[in-house]
């Protein structure tokens, strides 16, 4: 007995007797380590340096430099000891941390270095514009996706292989400068703009190359009067910004996928012209596939564009609609494809005539409409009617989900659902559940891509 316990102890002490004591990561290869490495921080990778003298100096060759929250001293450092003459794949300075200690000196000779060696992914991130002279890294020939947080955009700019530009709250010198920026991009992709803190009157978007376009100026308090954009090869548009008074786009032939969100904000003077000016909008994102609307900040024209709609959505298959109403049967009289239809109304009132009664059923609703998705009901007369509507005729639907609003005390909520289960269906195949919250257009996408 006292022999089996001194062999157990002795299996304990050794490594080899238990796989799990065996130190497998260090007999990995090099290459294959600073691979690992590369997807931390710098700041943990340079931690492994204590692991043993192997590890000592591996962190110098890991090809992705991430100084996120970190300070200039040990920033210094890094690039001093880092490996010369390792290529950068991936350089990322996240200077918000240390900004009133910023020294310009040294953020060209770092952005030097990492350009210097081949830079693809180069991502900048300050706390105001002052931070990032922007020459150095507007000339880059080997930049394929170039992130800019706080940065004025600087003049002449030559990126020869940049796919994707994603500028956060820059600052551009004038209109020209976003025109001249794109020009120097020939093969860019894609192009992320957000709340810029340049107030322009104007926002010119030409290129044959770009695939996908974010504007999001909301929050800003600035705008531009004028869109214009020739952008053949576009599939994917997102738009957040107060409603431009002119629109001007070129052909929008490979247009599949737009997430559109306008503000109002203009006085009744001129509902006329911005009423006129949405409606051409929406009338070419005619072929959209995928459309996410939200006109909950445009209640000044509602009616104007209403009674002037004659746009149809030929290809329109998932809509993700919060608006009044009675925009909404101008989406199933106007959609013969729609598959999903998601809709939020953002008005508590009561809605009188919310649709007129049609010379026949939908298409849509006939033969192809499958989910149905109502956001946060309050238990309105006008709610209910939509929803027994879109029930009895909705003759292919499988499932339709309603959220009810938080404010609704438990009777009025059990009362509700009764009364809806109560309402005849026109797909035996249907079922009605009643959630908290109803998923997106971009959820909904990524669950039918899991099954």
């Amino acid at each position: 007995m006292e022999r089996r316990k001194q062999q157990s102890r002795k299996r304990r002490r050794d490594p080899s007797s238990h796989g799990d004591s065996i130190d497998r990561l260090s007999e990995l290869p090099d290459s294959l380590l600073t691979h690992i490495l590369s997807f931390l921080l710098t700041r943990d990778s340079v931690r492994t340096s204590v692991l043993g003298q192997r590890w000592r100096y591996l962190w110098t060759y890991v090809p992705n430099l991430d100084f996120t929250w970190v300070n200039l001293d040990f920033i210094e450092t890094a690039m001093l000891l880092h490996n010369k003459l390792q290529k950068i794949n991936t350089f990322r300075l996240d200077l918000r941390e240390e900004y009133e200690r910023f020294n310009e000196h040294l953020l060209q000779s770092w952005v030097t270095s990492a350009t210097d060696r081949n830079v693809q992914n180069l991502h900048l991130t300050a706390f105001d514009t002052r931070v990032f002279p922007s020459q150095s890294f507007f000339t880059c020939k080997t930049l394929v996706h170039l992130t800019l947080d706080s940065c004025e955009v600087c003049r002449p700019v030559c990126l020869p292989r940049l796919k994707k530009l994603h500028l956060f709250y820059p600052e551009f010198g004038d209109d020209e400068s976003l025109t001249q920026l794109i020009s120097g991009c020939p093969v860019l992709e894609e192009l992320l703009i957000e709340e810029p803190f340049t107030d322009m009157s104007s926002c010119i978007i030409s290129s044959p190359t770009i695939k996908r376009v974010t504007l999001n100026f909301d929050g800003t308090g600035n705008r531009f009067n004028i869109l214009k954009m020739n952008t053949p090869a576009l599939d994917y548009l997102e738009i957040a910004d107060r409603l431009p008074l002119h629109f001007e786009f070129g052909q929008l032939t490979s247009l599949t996928e737009a997430t559109i969100n306008l503000f109002e904000y203009v006085v009744q003077e001129d509902y006329f012209l911005y009423s006129r000016s949405l409606l051409g909008f929406i009338d070419r994102l005619c072929i959209v596939k995928c459309l996410k609307l939200d006109l909950s900040n445009c209640k000044g024209i509602i009616d104007s564009v209403l009674s002037a709609w004659t746009t149809k959505f030929r290809n329109l298959a998932e809509l993700e609609l919060t608006a009044d109403c009675r925009f909404l049967p101008k989406f199933l009289e106007n959609a013969d494809n729609l598959k999903i239809l998601i809709f939020s109304e953002y008005c508590c009132e009561e809605k009188e005539g919310w649709m007129e009664p049609p010379r026949q059923v939908p298409t849509c609703l006939v033969s192809h409409l499958k989910i149905i998705k109502i956001a946060t009901i309050k238990g309105k007369k006008h709610e209910f009617e939509i929803i027994r509507y879109l029930l009895r005729n909705a003759k292919v639907l499988e499932t339709m989900e309603i959220a009810h609003g938080s404010c609704i005390g438990f009777e009025k909520k059990f009362n509700m659902l009764q009364e809806i289960s109560r309402f005849r269906r026109g797909s035996t195949a249907c079922e009605v559940a009643f959630v908290r919250d109803v998923k997106g257009l971009r959820n909904q996408m990524l669950n039918t891509l899991l099954l």
